[in-house]
């Protein structure tokens, strides 16, 4: 609430175009999104939807004006210039508005973005862990769920969209041991009296590897994202080798190049670790980003650890604006 009230006085008051003058910062801003669209409906994780259609191509539209975009290929060349401004525009997961809807706008604004996907959900699309988390919640017919295996205290349903629960419940997957989450699913599928979700809930859910490979002809870089989208940091050396690997060789497979890029799962500083960082040194991977906010000085800078900056539907036009002319503050 800080930050929204702080960008709107900028905003409104002048200050952040003196300040975009003035107040230069140097290094690489990256946004990330997930999905473009209306989440209002929806009985999946609503936190995924990043902007609505025409939110989006104003942010695309205000960030062109202001930065110069680039794409993770450009970044040898803008780390041996080690200064200006940058941003780059990264999407995760694979979600099929990324082509439905992103992939049009970026084309008709003339902007290049990396979109960031995890194989095994294009090759056999099912729902995943976040989305049937949600959906156990707002599809229950109860007020609450009780689990004292995992929390001490019952669990109300916050109406009328239940979003406080749904939030809880997938820190507390994003907290455990990779061996224990289908075990937590199963649970939670009980208590909520829900069951699991069907497995044809995700079959329209993601893109096709024909749709990467349109995307990839119009300009888009096509990363990895593991194959199962876990958080990799919770997971034994063996079985991050191989959500890395094998994520890097079905987009060989598919989309006729290496993967050079690669992003986080969940992506926070505790998502990924040593093992990690030499899985992608093994899998030829050039640039890694996480997701904890923020930009990347030249001062600072690491291969592997690139942050990216959520945008998400709170974000209004003030906000954006003044995320994109101070990153120090609002990133």
């Amino acid at each position: 609430m800080k930050k929204a009230v702080a960008s709107r006085l900028l905003c409104r008051s002048g200050l952040r175009r003196l300040l975009h003058r003035t107040a230069r910062w140097s290094g690489v801003l990256t946004l990330n999104y997930h999905r473009i669209g209306d989440a209002l409906d929806s009985n999946f994780d609503r936190g995924l939807w990043s902007a609505s259609a025409d939110a989006f191509s104003e942010q695309i539209r205000f960030c062109k004006a202001q930065l110069e975009i680039i794409d993770p290929a450009d970044l040898p060349r803008v780390l041996a210039a080690k200064r200006g401004r940058y941003a780059m525009i990264t999407f995760d997961d694979g979600y099929r508005d990324n082509h439905a809807t992103a992939l049009p706008i970026l084309k008709r604004e003339g902007v290049t973005a990396t979109f960031f996907v995890a194989t095994g959900f294009i090759d056999a699309p099912r729902l995943p862990w976040w989305d049937e988390i949600a959906w156990m919640v707002r599809t229950s017919r109860q007020d609450g769920l009780e689990l004292p295996s995992c929390f001490d205290a019952p669990i109300r349903f916050d109406e009328p969209h239940r979003e406080g629960a749904v939030r809880r419940l997938l820190r507390k997957y994003k907290e455990m041991p990779a061996d224990a989450t289908a075990g937590y699913l199963d649970a939670l599928a009980a208590v909520t009296g829900t069951g699991r979700c069907g497995a044809g809930a995700g079959e329209r859910l993601w893109m096709t590897w024909d749709m990467l490979r349109e995307m990839k002809a119009a300009g888009m870089t096509i990363g990895g994202h593991t194959v199962t989208h876990p958080v990799l940091s919770r997971m034994s050396a063996q079985d991050q080798r191989h959500e890395v690997l094998e994520c890097g060789r079905r987009l060989a497979c598919e989309l006729g190049e290496p993967m050079r890029y690669f992003s986080y799962p969940v992506g926070n500083a505790n998502a990924f670790d040593q093992t990690t960082r030499e899985c992608l040194r093994e899998a030829g991977v050039s640039y890694a980003f996480s997701y904890y906010g923020g930009y990347r000085r030249f001062d600072a800078w690491d291969d592997y650890d690139v942050p990216r900056v959520a945008i998400e539907t709170e974000l209004d036009t003030d906000w954006f604006r003044s995320l994109v002319t101070l990153p120090q503050l609002f990133g």
